[in-house]
């Protein structure tokens, strides 16, 4: 599977047409309808997958169907899924005429009983809850099947844009490991001189401190120890190793967003070990300090952009 980004947008839109709803004459100006939707994904990054749904309601089967189709086809990130119904502007309701009749019936009835000279108003009629079905009411069935078939393609798009993202952030972080190979480099050619100007200098200070009574072979194996301490060979070659081991990890592809920011962590943590072992030295040393520096610069960019990976 490809390298994907956390980060993408697709939309696709549809349209039902829809046949009469029960409580309307077959041949009524209401008895057909057209109702279109707009379905929109849009991803960012987050640490699992995050689904948040904006949808009509009514719409829970729905809902229950999107979840499990992307929960098959997303890894990881805050996806927002948003669906919205455009009825057409002449046929957008159809009148229940069932329960309407039977209110006015039941109005009419209750003025005769109590000798009331009055009419139903239309409008608090219409404002009867199931009094007026909206378009998209009578074909809920319809709406899910056609958003059900036009999701696939959504997701797809979603996908290759967050692909076509993907690949664009993997080329960067072979750029990043490339400059990390070459700050590496340069603290190894520098390790020598440094190790070898340390242990000069630890040697003279010690013969300075002890005089001339002191064992030779005794101070050199206590300054051979401190030098061993201060050897920075062993986080030179982790970081390698780690720079390698991210490399395949970009060939092999895949989620492999938190596997690259632990990679990344260790890296960091071997660059602070060194520049530690480092610190208060000059000369050749301080090149190492500078190399050190540009490795967190690079590891820190590195990892901006390893948190949008899937």
């Amino acid at each position: 599977m490809p390298i994907r980004s956390m980060t993408g947008f697709a939309q696709v839109k549809g349209e039902v047409q829809q046949n009469s709803s029960p409580a309307s004459a077959p041949n009524s100006p209401e008895s057909k309808g057209r109702v279109g939707f707009t379905l929109s994904l849009k991803s960012v990054n987050h640490r699992f997958l995050d689904l948040h749904f904006r949808l009509p309601s009514g719409t829970d089967s729905l809902e229950m169907q999107l979840r499990r189709l992307l929960k098959e086809n997303v890894a990881r990130g805050h996806l927002e899924v948003s669906l919205s119904l455009d009825r057409s502007s002449s046929e957008t309701f159809s009148l229940n005429r069932e329960l309407v009749s039977g209110y006015i019936a039941a109005f009419r009835a209750a003025a005769a009983e109590f000798s009331l000279a009055t009419e139903p108003d239309l409008n608090a009629v219409l404002r009867i809850p199931g009094a007026m079905d909206s378009a998209a009411d009578a074909a809920d069935g319809e709406i899910e099947a056609a958003v059900m078939a036009k999701v696939g393609e959504a997701i797809d798009r979603l996908n290759r844009m967050r692909e076509e993202e993907g690949r664009g952030i993997a080329r960067e972080l072979r750029q990043r490991m490339t400059h990390l190979q070459e700050a590496v480099g340069s603290v190894q050619q520098h390790r020598r001189a440094v190790l070898h100007n340390y242990t000069e200098r630890l040697q003279s200070r010690l013969q300075e401190l002890l005089g001339s009574t002191v064992d030779r072979e005794r101070v050199l194996q206590e300054a051979a120890l401190l030098v061993d301490r201060s050897d920075i060979q062993e986080e030179i070659v982790r970081l390698e190793n780690h720079v390698q081991h991210f490399l395949g990890l970009l060939d092999e592809g895949g989620e492999i967003g938190k596997k690259l920011d632990f990679l990344l962590q260790e890296m960091n943590r071997e660059a602070n070990t060194l520049l530690s072992k480092t610190s208060g030295l000059a000369g050749e040393a301080l090149n190492i300090t500078q190399a050190g520096l540009a490795m967190k610069a690079e590891i820190e960019k590195s990892r901006e952009q390893v948190q949008n990976l899937e």
